[in-house]
């Protein structure tokens, strides 16, 4: 068997006498280790933490080394030994489960060293014979069929890594490093306690359940730590759950200095949360620390290590640890196991079959058995008689109200019985193995057992049920402890809740938070982050140098967002909406036109509607003195037709006040355009009437009213109106004005205004009233020394002038306004030259009509030309 070449280095072949005496192999070294046994046709293994610790010998290699020697009893870990041996006695006592068959069992204490604990685990798998010969054919199984534990996961790395190859199972109740579950690394490794991932999982749905997002990480110094760390670490990245104030590894032994330094880095953190994957021992030298430095007001989250510790859970340590959360084994109720331990006897031997009972029974009962260490008896030590009374006794070896190393120890023996038990149920002809074989009990191969290890599935008397993935693990559960500080200084550890996979695969934390006691004013739970929560209106901006939880809180820029709290960053609001005052949500732009409702609005609606009533008042009077000398002097027509005009040019004004629309926006300018080249056509050929008439009074001059005839006035109004009317076809029919919302001009309004569509179409359009007006003006201009009989030319040159002064300073106004304002410029622009051309042209006459009648005669008229 492949054993044998590990058993090659234990034991020394001696062939110095070439003789017919066969040659004999013999221990090369006997290990002197504490265990416990008993015989049967099948031997179960066991490793067990019963010392807490050992001393090394000194290593001068002048002498054979010495033994190591362990200290400091620790009664929950022989009561884990008990435990196997009472679950193995229960599968002997059931007639059901491996009928015919004897379990038997050795167990070792490797006294929490590494080096103790895989010697335990080499003897458990070679067996501890002092004698044989290699000629003798070896036959019958292995030295024990499976091993239940270690206890620590770097032990059970090192016993796996062994042992593992040559496919001996290898059961452990307490080793969690997510790093045991790699298949092809540990391919014979199973365990009944969850790895680590889901404790991590666990402890982050915690955080996640109290917001704590600021926390501090403690670690033992091996691989069940540092695997944690890493893990831990790289899943809350991912996770964005939180971040780590810091992350310390606990040393192994003393090291004052070292803890000194890491309860003053956890003093100085703003971190009220501290999570712990460390074994008791290490909590032990921590807290001594802690108090030492009496650091309080931390909320203490407990690894499956040591949520369940004892030790820990004293009056003098509650200041301290009161409230601690805890991820901690499943507990279970295991019926008989306190009559067992109870029926614990030493006996009466004095070989080493059995120390670890004799070791218990001393430190229980503070005795020695005969033959007693010197000095003992001197001092006053009493000798151990095997008779005293263990129920009387106080030790934690008998508490079982709070099983759970326990618990996983005997759900540990009961798979591989139920292994076993499958295997020698196996059919001839229908086994798993070649040949459709099955196993027998006298050639029995710990691989064969690794087949229905892998497949069992049943149900304990507990409850629970037991089986194991594809990766060697059970099905993960763990219970949720709280330490409780009672008010007489006692402590009480509390079930609040549980955290476990459901059968969708999902993870799911159920929380009893009215149960929790905390250690902190008010019995509420603390506030652990680095920085506050960021509330709507702000983002998030990291501080350099520090975790992603420490960050500023900035607020959102003008027209960005954020509703929700603690946003990376903000969101621009829609084109139509702008941030409201704290940047919590958006909210519709205001907008903004020039309206009929604000002052502005109302002015010009005002003066608009004035100068439309001025001119029906002008017209009116006109109309009633329509036939008198003033009226009728310079073709009447005329001046008819420009009061309509200008009555029309500011009514047009109206269509740019008040929200833009399609149809006013590509009437304002029409009218606007047509209204004007009206009026000035008009106006120019009302000029040119007047110089007409001046040239036909000189001699020879007759032939120039020929051509300005009623007809022909009314043509070239009309004639020059219909320019303009086709310009304005033109451009609403190529680039037609049309609304639009502008958002340049305010980030938080939108202003309403009416595009042009085409600047070239509104400049011809301006350019051809303006070169109009310049050719009126011009014309005007050179009549204005005429006779007074014909002073009209006066009035048309000022009128012109006050049109072309106001539509020149007009443009540069236009262009520097923005929104309603431009719209505003264009109506002061058309009310202006509107009333400058009123008042111009119509306010003398009107004057004369009214006010001086007597000179509304033709004498007077031709009397005043006399006079000239």
């Amino acid at each position: 068997m492949p054993l044998f070449v590990i058993l090659m280095l234990f034991f020394d072949i001696d062939y110095s006498q070439a003789s017919s005496i066969l040659p004999s192999c013999t221990l090369r070294r006997r290990f002197h280790l504490n265990g416990m046994h008993k015989s049967g046709d099948v031997i179960l293994g066991g490793l067990f933490e019963v010392h807490y610790t050992s001393v090394f010998p000194e290593l001068t290699f002048t002498s054979e080394p010495s033994e190591h020697i362990c200290q400091g009893f620790d009664p929950p870990g022989f009561r884990h030994a008990m435990t196997m041996a009472f679950a193995i006695e229960e599968i002997n006592k059931n007639p059901t489960l491996l009928p015919n068959v004897t379990l038997g069992y050795s167990l070792y204490d490797n006294c929490a060293t590494l080096v103790i604990g895989f010697s335990a685990a080499l003897s458990l798998a070679s067996g501890q014979e002092e004698q044989f010969l290699p000629q003798e054919k070896c036959s019958g199984g292995p030295p024990v069929l499976g091993i239940v534990g270690d206890s620590f996961s770097t032990f059970s790395i090192a016993t796996s890594d062994v042992i593992g190859l040559f496919r001996l199972p290898i059961v452990s109740y307490f080793a969690t490093c997510s790093c045991l579950s790699d298949r092809q690394r540990f391919p014979s490794f199973f365990r009944t306690i969850p790895s680590d991932t889901f404790q991590v999982h666990a402890m982050l749905q915690i955080l996640k359940r109290f917001g704590w997002m600021w926390a501090g990480l403690l670690v033992s110094d091996d691989d069940y730590g540092l695997h944690v760390a890493q893990s831990f670490q790289s899943e809350l990245t991912q996770s964005g759950l939180g971040c780590l104030a810091y992350t310390e590894i606990l040393p192994w032994g003393e090291n004052p200095s070292e803890l000194r330094r890491i309860v003053e880095g956890m003093k100085k953190s703003t971190a009220r949360v501290v999570i712990v994957f460390a074994h008791q021992i290490n909590m032990i030298q921590l807290m001594e620390e802690v108090m030492k430095q009496n650091v309080t007001g931390l909320q203490w989250m407990a690894s499956e290590a040591w949520a369940s510790a004892a030790v820990l859970q004293t009056p003098r340590l509650m200041p301290y640890l009161g409230g601690t959360l805890g991820i901690a084994i499943r507990r279970g109720d295991i019926l008989g196991l306190r009559d067992f331990l109870l029926s614990t006897q030493p006996g009466n031997s004095s070989n080493n079959q059995n120390t670890m009972i004799r070791q218990f029974w001393e430190h229980t009962f503070q005795c020695r058995f005969a033959p007693p260490p010197a000095d003992w008896l001197e001092a006053g030590g009493a000798l151990c008689s095997g008779e005293e009374d263990l129920e009387s006794a106080q030790t934690e070896f008998l508490d079982v109200s709070n099983l759970r190393p326990e618990y996983n120890i005997y759900k540990a023996v009961y798979a591989l019985a139920h292994a076993l038990d499958e295997m020698l149920q196996c059919q001839a002809g229908r086994g798993p193995f070649s040949g459709h074989s099955c196993a027998s009990l006298q050639k029995l191969e710990a691989w064969q057992l690794m087949y229905y290890l892998e497949k069992v599935n049943f149900t304990i008397p507990f409850g629970d049920h037991v089986s194991f993935d594809e990766n060697g693990d059970a099905l993960p559960i763990y219970d949720i402890m709280n330490w409780l500080w009672l008010p007489d200084g006692g402590v009480q550890v509390l079930n609040v809740g549980v955290v476990k996979k459901t059968a969708s695969g999902d993870e799911e934390l159920i929380l009893n938070e009215e149960k929790i006691f905390w250690n902190f004013n008010n019995n509420q739970p603390p506030r652990s982050v680095c920085s506050e929560t960021c509330n709507p209106g702000t983002r998030m901006a990291r501080k350099k140098g520090q975790p992603v939880c420490c960050f500023d809180c900035v607020p959102c820029s003008e027209g960005k967002i954020s509703n929700k709290t603690n946003s990376v960053e903000c969101f621009s609001c829609p084109e139509d909406f702008w941030s409201s005052p704290r940047r919590d949500h958006c909210i519709l732009k205001t907008t903004e036109f020039l309206s009929y409702h604000e002052p502005l609005g109302v002015c010009l609606t005002t003066a608009s509607l004035l100068g439309t009533c001025i001119c029906t008042a002008v017209l009116g009077i006109f109309t009633y003195h329509r036939s008198t000398p003033m009226v009728r002097a310079n073709n009447s027509e005329l001046s008819f037709l420009i009061l309509v005009s200008l009555k029309l040019c500011f009514l047009c004004s109206l269509l740019f006040i008040g929200r833009p629309k399609l149809w006013t926006c590509q009437l304002r300018h029409v009218a606007f355009g047509v209204s004007f080249v009206l009026c000035v056509s008009c106006i120019l050929v009302k000029t040119m009437v007047v110089l007409a008439v001046f040239k036909a009074s000189k001699p020879g001059g007759g032939t120039y009213l020929k051509w300005f005839g009623a007809v022909q006035q009314r043509g070239t109004v009309f004639a020059l109106t219909c320019v303009q009317a086709a310009i304005c076809t033109v451009w609403i029919v190529t680039a037609s004005p049309a609304p639009h919302k502008n958002t340049q001009y305010h980030n938080d309004k939108i202003v309403y205004e009416c595009v042009v569509g085409s600047t070239v179409g509104f400049a011809v359009l301006l350019g051809y009233v303006g070169l109009l007006a310049i050719i009126s003006f011009l014309l005007a201009f050179l009549g204005r020394n005429l006779p007074d009989n014909f002073n009209e030319a006066k009035l048309i040159t000022f009128s012109m002038l006050i049109f072309c002064a106001v539509w020149v300073a007009f443009v540069p106004a236009y262009i520097n306004s923005p929104g309603k304002y431009a719209d505003a410029v264009e109506v002061f622009a058309i009310l202006a030259s509107s009333f400058g051309l009123l008042m111009a042209l119509f306010g003398p006459k009107c004057y004369v009509i009214l006010l001086r009648p007597e000179r509304n005669t033709k004498k007077a008229i031709m009397s005043r030309g006399t006079a000239k």
